[in-house]
């Protein structure tokens, strides 16, 4: 049997075994949380004496207890016990055995059910804005290397195979627009989590005269939620953020792969920095994309992070259950597993070299001006499905020729249709591909200039977020 007192130990005649506290504890996982459960817990005691449901004395010595509780743990030197279950009660057991009568009144009014609850929304908010901030820097190096190869042709691909040529710097915006969009989720999971729970106990409410707007204001809460049931059960949040991680390491999970094949010797198109790779203990000649590699794999393991918590959540009745303590590990992992990524990506990013010169020639491979050329037949008043034809069997001749469009004469093009006229050449200069594609979004030098303007407005307003956010 295990010899600690439990708080609600006054109903049973026996306790749990040690095997069963250790089963049943979750301080392991969310001791992480110290932090919030002493703010929370001060904003609480401060609430109570200004209702007069406990004296300004009591709360004096709660709030200078726990503010010691915080240096030490802070420190390193706080005695964490497993039969204590939980922070909460770790903080809790501690601050009674150190100021008497005082800490049993701290827990007046509220219910572990609404204080972890509490808890979490003030640990997944700040989170969130660490994420948007990781998710910020990185896109700024996105948005540095694509105005330094505004000019640098590379092949795009659909099916992995050579479509059309663009340019680096475009290539490179697409994953800064995939982050901006994690980033609006990442907002949006701060707002779900912005609403205080405090106040709604373990599931009915509390008969005390509580104040849970001013424990809102204080910490720092925009809404107080409107249902107890609700309250103390609500994950959804948690869900929300534990998403936006999971979007996340799927879009860093694709710019890995790139990553992974464009440093290849087949690609050749980027070789990554000395201190982002490594050996292999067999074959010296080796150097390995071994942290874009596992960025990719440990995506999986955020994917199974949130499919864990969905299946916790899923059936459970109303209001709190055990499972619910089940919540964490994973979301917290994400989290962890995510910001870590973020960091790695962006080192990987500002430290690797790019070969413009192997990406120019490869620009040139894979007759990836063929839809150009099919364009310029339309010009001549040729329906697109004739030209799309013509050129069609145009390429099936090169390609068994081992020649390019490029390498073509005017009076080859001729030969093939009289449509084609002496610029025909002009039509398949790689250049002259990219630079036609005008149209908002496209991958054109002009329309590439707008949207870097674009890119740099939306990082400002997310940098405009978090000053506020800091005030």
């Amino acid at each position: 049997m295990s010899d600690a007192k439990k708080p609600w130990g006054g109903r049973f005649e026996r306790s749990p075994s040690k095997f069963l506290d250790e089963f049943g504890a979750s301080l392991p996982v969310d001791k992480r949380m110290w932090a919030e459960d002493i703010q929370g817990s001060i904003a609480h005691a401060r609430m109570l004496a200004n209702q007069g449901v406990i004296s300004e004395g009591d709360a004096d010595a709660i709030e200078s207890g726990l503010s010691q509780i915080y240096r030490e743990i802070r420190d390193g030197s706080f005695d964490f016990r497993i039969a204590d279950e939980d922070i909460h009660m770790a903080i809790e057991r501690t601050l009674t055995e150190r100021i008497g009568p005082a800490g049993g009144r701290l827990h007046t009014a509220r219910s572990r059910n609404d204080q972890v609850a509490l808890d979490t929304r003030l640990f997944a908010k700040r989170r969130a804005v660490e994420l948007l901030g990781a998710t910020a820097k990185l896109r700024e190096t996105l948005v540095r290397l694509a105005s330094d190869h505004a000019d640098t042709v590379m092949p795009g691909y659909t099916h992995l195979q050579k479509a059309q040529p663009v340019l680096f710097g475009h290539h490179l915006l697409a994953y800064f627009w995939m982050l901006s969009r994690d980033a609006t989720r990442f907002r949006h999971a701060h707002e779900a989590a912005d609403v205080m729970p405090l106040g709604s106990a373990a599931l009915a409410g509390t008969t005390f005269p509580v104040d849970r707007r001013f424990v809102a204001d204080r910490l720092g809460f925009v809404e107080v939620s409107a249902n107890s049931m609700d309250s103390v059960s609500d994950r959804d949040f948690l869900l929300d953020l534990t998403y936006a991680c999971t979007v996340t390491m799927i879009h860093l999970s694709r710019l890995c792969e790139e990553l992974i094949l464009w440093s290849s010797e087949e690609f050749g198109f980027v070789k990554m920095d000395d201190t982002y790779a490594t050996g292999s203990s067999i074959m010296p000649q080796k150097k390995n994309p071994d942290f874009a590699e596992l960025t990719r794999g440990k995506a999986g393991r955020v994917v199974g992070d949130l499919v864990g918590l969905l299946t916790v959540l899923k059936g459970l009745p109303l209001a709190y259950n055990k499972d619910m303590q089940e919540d964490k590990e994973g979301a917290f992992d994400a989290i962890d597993t995510t910001l870590d990524c973020l960091v790695v990506v962006d080192g990987m990013l500002a430290t690797m070299s790019v070969d413009t010169a192997r990406m120019r020639v490869a620009a040139h491979g894979g007759f990836m001006a063929a839809t150009d050329l099919a364009d310029y037949l339309v010009g001549t008043g040729m329906p697109f499905r004739e030209a799309h034809e013509v050129v069609g069997r145009l390429v099936l001749t090169l390609e068994r020729e081992g020649r390019t469009l490029q390498e073509l004469s005017v009076a080859e093009f001729a030969a093939v249709d009289p449509a084609f006229g002496s610029d025909a050449p002009a039509a398949v200069n790689i250049d002259g591909v990219v630079a036609r594609r005008v149209s908002e979004g496209g991958t054109g030098g002009e329309a590439l200039a707008t949207q870097l303007e674009r890119a740099r407005d939306v990082l400002a307003a997310d940098t405009t977020w978090l000053e506020a956010l800091a005030e």
